[in-house]
């Protein structure tokens, strides 16, 4: 009996002692880089052709590592991001910078993949809105 109790006490020990170095996936998040965008979405209206179709996706490294962002691309050679290529120490703050080619007229929705050592996917950013042409630029005015 008495070996019994030893053993059903050093089973728990153990388990406990497991179970308190365990990390969960948030513990361990917290513990990496992480990132944090303000907004992952941004519409420019409606815009005239060869206006500025420039946004800054501003973001944080909201965790205790450097961030690193490894790639960020485009759905389409009309859409360029430009990237930050050295690590976002923790804390600090930086911009990926969307230019969308105003010269092609009327909807467009793009999306901007975005790969770094804080997530295994990647964040997916949006931009979307109208270029006007010169015809119907006219239009509106009469």
């Amino acid at each position: 009996m008495k070996k019994f109790f030893a053993s059903i006490s050093l089973a728990l020990a153990i388990f406990g002692i497991g179970c308190s170095q365990n990390t969960t996936g948030e513990e361990k998040k917290a513990l990496g880089p992480a990132i944090e965008f303000s907004v992952t979405e941004h519409d420019f209206g409606t815009i005239k052709q060869g206006d500025d179709g420039t946004f800054n996706f501003a973001f944080t490294n909201t965790g205790v590592e450097p961030l690193v962002l490894s790639n960020v691309r485009s759905s389409c050679g009309c859409t360029i991001p430009q990237w930050p290529r050295e690590p976002i120490n923790a804390g600090e703050s930086s911009e990926i910078k969307v230019n969308y080619d105003t010269r092609r007229i009327g909807n467009f929705s793009k999306s901007i993949s975005v790969y770094s050592n804080a997530n295994e996917e990647p964040i997916v950013l949006h931009i979307r809105g109208t270029v006007e042409g010169p015809n119907e630029q006219a239009a509106a005015a009469d």
